[in-house]
């Protein structure tokens, strides 16, 4: 193989990059080895997830098949940035069908995707509890987000999901439809507490 079809396979990547890996989120390119598999040599990216302490060989040729892509531009870290303060999009289907939509998304790789499933499964304090398959899965793409952010902004992902919460916080107000409403009708109790 020539080293020009060699880097053509490689679609720019190099050891030591991050990346993104659509099923698990971002990794490092540790190496490049080859392996010889069935008779013929096969170039792998040795890939290290290490919060997940996982390491996954991928040949050179299915990577572009498998989804793998360079971290974010920062324009679009922006974007999925700007998409945490729009408004949740709740379709009012099953549950069941919502979680596999959400997984899908987290799944894709896509970080204004991930963005939106941060966005749609975010609750504030003031929101009733979440139940346990919401809260695996905001927890997932918050992980997702927060790892790619940190890794294009140089930060840790402690100030990721610290910036990721701002912009969250900055959406229209999440909670119960009219408050006041509701706080009017128990007048009563108010004045109790007084």
């Amino acid at each position: 193989m020539s080293a020009n079809k060699k880097t053509t396979q490689r679609q720019g990547f190099k050891t030591s990059e991050f990346i993104v890996y659509p099923a698990h989120g971002v990794g490092q390119i540790m190496a490049i080895e080859e392996q010889e598999v069935a008779g013929a040599k096969l170039e792998l990216f040795v890939i290290s997830f290490i919060k997940d302490k996982m390491t996954l060989r991928v040949p050179t040729a299915k990577i572009v098949s498998v989804g793998m892509r360079k971290l974010a531009e920062p324009a679009i870290v922006k974007k999925a940035l700007e998409t945490l303060k729009g408004r949740a999009r709740i379709k009012r289907t099953m549950w069941s069908r919502r979680a596999q939509e959400y997984e899908a998304k987290i799944n894709s790789g896509d970080i204004v995707a991930i963005a939106e499933v941060v966005r749609d499964l975010f609750r504030s304090e003031q929101q009733p509890e979440q139940s346990y398959s919401e809260r695996q899965l905001y927890e997932a793409a918050l992980d997702r987000l927060s790892r790619e952010i940190s890794a294009v902004q140089h930060v840790t992902e402690t100030e990721a999901v610290k910036e990721i919460e701002a912009a969250l916080a900055k959406g229209p107000r999440r909670g119960p439809a009219k408050p006041e409403a509701a706080e009017a009708e128990d007048g009563a109790v108010e004045e109790e507490a007084a």
